[in-house]
């Protein structure tokens, strides 16, 4: 057995997957703010009065700020394309910095190879970080390696003696370090932050069916004692002789009681049609009590929240308990509306039951009422 709840699963599930990837990508964009802000700010705000301040010393001024210009234009493009999710062509870029990275130390010059002129140290890390953004961090330490290298390469080729040697290794930890904790910390803030969301929505996934499977219980055992109480009163009737067998409204009254009783009970059954299961439930007493009747189906119904199954059957299940002679239940289905009929031979005079003809709202599904003088014909619409 089990028990509908008013939300679906599937409504459930998508918001537990939709939350965590939001906060990661939240957090994500965060990181690459950052990122940009760092890069551009160093190396405009401190690269570039050093280049300006240092360009006639220069080996090559043309080559080291040339390629200064480069590189605020790739990594411009780059942070746009960063913020804006686009994807980035990331080995080529990169390929580009390397480049840049050696013209710029064969043409700094001895005099400036360990300067803020020398903008190359300082700032080029931050633009391997924005080409590698997202990838594995191998991609960028294998490219800090490559600039390690070419740094070494410069520096052997001016001569070296223990000072060079300590100022490269502090300028190539400090070319390390701070890229690669941005980069590793992004990546892990981002991966704590999707999985304490994942683990915050699945809780409140379960909270939500939790209390919607309660609810639902609730109110099918108030259905129940409702349609019971119905039942128990036309049986305390008969049993005090307060009422005839023999009279019609008793008979009709039994009849209603039983068919709500058996659809009640049908709701919990586990089929593949609901609805369809529910209204064969009523047909089949309506039949056991000697009413010929036609249930005719065309198509499918989709899977619907069981109020609206309610609000779809019971005013013809009313009906029915009522009809005399035959009656004809059609249900059309479609992926996005379902039509319930009942015709019944009409019974005008004081015998008529139901509704006065008309149409009548109740929530999503409509209702609709008519009579000829010959026929009754009621009709429960639900569209999505």
């Amino acid at each position: 057995m089990r028990f509908d709840v008013p939300a679906p699963r599937e409504s459930a599930s998508t918001e537990a997957l939709a939350a965590p990837a939001a906060v990661a990508h939240a957090s994500d964009r965060g990181a690459r703010i950052v990122a940009v802000a760092i890069a551009l700010a160093w190396h405009l705000a401190i690269g570039l009065p050093a280049v300006l301040a240092a360009r006639a010393e220069f080996a090559a001024p043309v080559v080291v700020i040339g390629g200064w210009v480069l590189v605020l234009a790739a990594g411009t493009t780059a942070g746009v394309l960063l913020l804006r999710d686009t994807p980035l062509p990331p080995w080529p870029l990169a390929g580009l910095l390397v480049v840049v990275d050696a013209a710029v130390f064969a043409a700094a010059g001895e005099r400036q190879l360990f300067t803020a002129a020398n903008w190359v140290w300082g700032t080029l890390g931050w633009f391997f970080l924005l080409a590698l953004w997202g990838r594995r961090v191998a991609g960028l330490v294998a490219l800090l390696t490559a600039h390690a290298v070419i740094a070494l390469v410069a520096v052997l080729g001016h001569g070296i003696d223990e000072a060079d040697l300590a100022r490269y290794v502090m300028y190539v930890y400090g070319t390390f370090s701070l890229p690669v904790a941005i980069f590793v910390g992004s990546t892990m803030i981002v991966g704590l932050g999707r999985d304490r969301a994942a683990a915050a929505a699945a809780m409140h996934t379960m909270a939500a069916e939790r209390d919607a499977a309660e609810r639902g219980l609730r109110e099918r055992r108030d259905r129940l004692a409702l349609v019971g109480a119905t039942a128990g009163r036309v049986l305390g009737e008969l049993a005090a002789g307060q009422a005839d067998p023999d009279d019609p409204e008793v008979q009709r009254r039994c009849v209603l009681a039983a068919a709500r009783l058996r659809r009640l009970i049908a709701e919990s059954d586990d089929v593949p049609d609901p609805l369809l299961h529910e209204l064969r439930a009523a047909a089949d007493l309506a039949e056991r009590n000697g009413l010929p009747i036609d249930l005719v189906t065309i198509g499918s119904p989709p899977p619907l929240p069981v109020e609206i199954r309610r609000q779809l059957a019971d005013p013809l299940t009313a009906l029915l308990a009522g009809a005399r002679d035959w009656a004809r239940l059609t249900v059309v289905s479609g992926p996005d509306e379902v039509v319930v009929s009942l015709v019944t031979p009409d019974r005008p005079g004081p015998e008529a039951t139901g509704p006065p003809p008309g149409e009548y709202d109740d929530g999503p599904v409509q209702h609709l009422y008519e009579r000829d003088g010959d026929i009754r014909w009621a009709q429960t619409r639900w569209r999505r």
